[in-house]
């Protein structure tokens, strides 16, 4: 379970998040959405230490993790793998490479176990027949889904998305939509998706969370946010250019 408790952040000025309390239970998809700006990064960033709250409290499976120093947040970032918007593989490295490199880093592999492991995961992609090819090579949508094996050579419990569609095509965004739902209901993986995909959104999400002015607007099933008569969720939701938001 994950818990973010009354978090508050600012960038100087500018109050990004205002009380933000968000809970996600074990096996459970949550997405977290809000327009462009709205600090749904900047939240799910604090969960493994890229960023510290002005105040507040985050809890993992009953641990406050809130002030732990760099090192303690290593075993962290163990547990809870980030697949970050733009894949970050090194261009340098086959796609082989990229995904046996954590292998190697954390649990001190030799090469070929670590080789025969990342293509074991790049295979629950269906990557592992592109395993010899580099970054460059392969479109978006594919790159999205090395940088999702290499998130999973260490077993993780939790798997946070950083707008994982972003850019992609539908048929690869469909295919990203289904490796999500995969962890969740073949690894038991907990997964928090940050987005704006209408169409994953509804599709995936057991659960959504929607920012809005630094404040949690509606936190509900997808029911919930499809009935909504919240000017607000149904302007995002409905994709409309006109109402409250616009204002």
């Amino acid at each position: 379970m994950i818990e973010f408790i009354d978090i508050h952040k600012r960038f100087g000025s500018n109050v990004v998040l205002d009380g933000v309390s968000i809970t996600v239970d074990t096996g459970q998809v949550l997405y977290i959405i809000g327009a462009s700006g709205a600090g749904k990064s900047v939240l799910v960033k604090h969960l493994i230490g890229l960023l510290r709250p002005d105040s507040g409290r985050i809890i993992l499976d009953g641990e406050d993790i809130t002030w732990l120093d760099e090192e303690g947040f290593y075993p962290i970032r163990r547990k809870c793998a980030m697949v970050f918007q733009n894949s970050t593989l090194f261009d340098s490295m086959t796609l082989l490479e990229n995904v046996m490199l954590p292998l190697r880093k954390h649990h001190k592999m030799g090469r070929k176990e670590a080789a025969k492991a990342a293509r074991a995961k790049l295979e629950l992609v269906n990557m592992d027949r592109d395993a010899d090819q580099y970054p460059a090579a392969i479109g978006d949508g594919l790159r999205k889904r090395v940088a999702i094996a290499r998130a999973l050579t260490l077993d993780p419990q939790f798997v946070i998305f950083d707008e994982p569609t972003t850019g992609l095509d539908p048929m690869a965004a469909a295919t990203v939509d289904d490796l999500i739902r995969s962890l969740r209901s073949d690894a038991g993986v907990t997964c928090v998706v940050v987005s704006h995909d209408l169409r994953s959104i509804f599709t995936v999400a057991d659960r959504i969370a929607m920012i809005y002015k630094g404040k949690i607007r509606l936190d509900g099933t997808p029911e919930q946010f499809r009935n909504s008569d919240d000017g607000v969720i149904h302007q995002f939701v409905n994709g409309l250019p006109e109402g409250p938001m616009s204002v």
